[in-house]
């Protein structure tokens, strides 16, 4: 059992309430994509976005596990203003390749996150598909012709062991969906910082499946140099929050860095018995303990998670959820304020919308 010990001293949890940035979301609307086939393929499933902002696109990857059409990534262009998203426009479809320059086959890949670098290319992350042998992978890929470039290496408490082994690894389908860069330089040859998590504890982290187990998240900080590979700065703790009694799936999302070091949006999702809800984080690295060295974190005690503060539960906007998974800042409004916004992946079914959300962030000073 963790015993997360920052939150039991007041004197403590006060200083690093007064860190947190004084934030707020304004909700401007909502768009639903009307369902559509886009270059032969089903546009849906859309689980992560990541902006450009040196010619105002996104890139949309889908989780389309290659069954429906070769895993891909949309370019979209999102007209936005004040008043909401008036029009969502698919520009363009990238088919992502493997190292053999292959696209990849059926039930290989499950994409989940996407983040854009300073140097022009995607870096993307992959559930895998655990139920069939398939391991979770952080690649990079070329932007315009989908290319893999440079994998990012997994530390192997991330991945399943052999048979004869401890249960250990992701979760199947509750790996690696948040994924976000750190690049306080524009320049291509800078280092950069990459962050991911998984949506839910490890198979090692919860072996009573508790929620108080389930609730501790790996997080792992990477530095990404121009050359040699890719490394693993730290690992942390992320709280997850205690869900409805009633839910059926909830673990986090989506990860967007602030353009202050350390400090972080994040995206929680829970479906339960009366629908889909979700609550956006500001989230804060501070005086948390690194667990990189931890093969388990059952029965370790007193070790300081990231600190995380909530920004907005979007049951409060009186509209209906989707299954929201992906966060991205957009362009900036005429006011100055930068937008952030959501997507849903609708699951590829019917009954579900793919549905954007547009919001407002306030920052104000103290």
């Amino acid at each position: 059992m963790v015993i997360v010990t920052a939150c039991s001293v007041s004197g403590r949890v006060m200083a690093e309430q007064r860190m947190f940035l004084d934030l707020s979301l304004e909700f401007l609307g909502q768009y639903q994509l009307p369902k559509q086939n886009y270059q032969e393929t089903p546009v849906g499933g859309l689980s992560d976005l990541t902006y450009n902002n040196k010619i105002n696109r996104f890139y949309v990857i889908s989780d389309d596990r290659s069954l429906l059409a070769p895993a891909r990534f949309y370019t979209f262009n999102l007209n936005i203003s004040p008043t909401g998203i008036d029009k969502a426009t698919i520009e363009g479809v990238t088919f992502l390749k493997n190292e053999q320059g292959q696209t990849y086959p059926k039930n290989s890949i499950d994409a989940e996150g996407i983040a854009l670098s300073p140097r022009g290319t995607v870096f993307i992350s992959s559930e895998g598909v655990i139920s069939q042998g398939v391991a979770p992978f952080l690649e990079e890929y070329d932007l315009t012709n989908g290319q893999a470039k440079l994998n990012v290496p997994l530390p192997q408490r991330y991945l399943p062991n052999s048979s004869d082994g401890p249960p250990r690894g992701i979760q199947n389908n509750l790996g690696f969906e948040p994924l976000t860069i750190s690049a306080p330089s524009v320049i291509a040859d800078d280092p950069f910082r990459l962050f991911t998590a998984t949506e839910a504890a490890l198979i090692q982290d919860s072996p009573d499946h508790t929620t108080e187990e389930n609730s501790h998240i790996r997080f792992l900080h990477y530095v990404i140099n121009p050359f040699g590979k890719p490394l693993v700065v730290a690992e942390h703790i992320y709280p997850l929050d205690t869900p409805p009694d009633d839910a059926l799936y909830y673990g986090l999302t989506a990860l967007t860095a602030l353009p202050k070091e350390g400090y972080f949006l994040s995206l929680e999702r829970t479906l339960s018995l009366t629908g889909f809800g979700a609550k956006i984080f500001q989230v804060i690295n501070t005086n948390a303990n690194d667990t990189s060295s931890f093969e388990t974190l059952h029965e370790i005690t007193q070790i300081n998670p990231l600190q995380k503060k909530l920004l907005l539960d979007l049951s409060e906007l009186n509209i209906e959820l989707d299954n929201l998974e992906g966060m991205s800042f957009g362009p900036h409004l005429p006011d100055g304020s930068p937008t952030l916004v959501l997507v849903s992946d609708n699951n590829f079914k019917d009954e579900q919308v793919t549905q954007f959300l547009l919001f407002k962030l306030v920052q104000s000073s103290r």
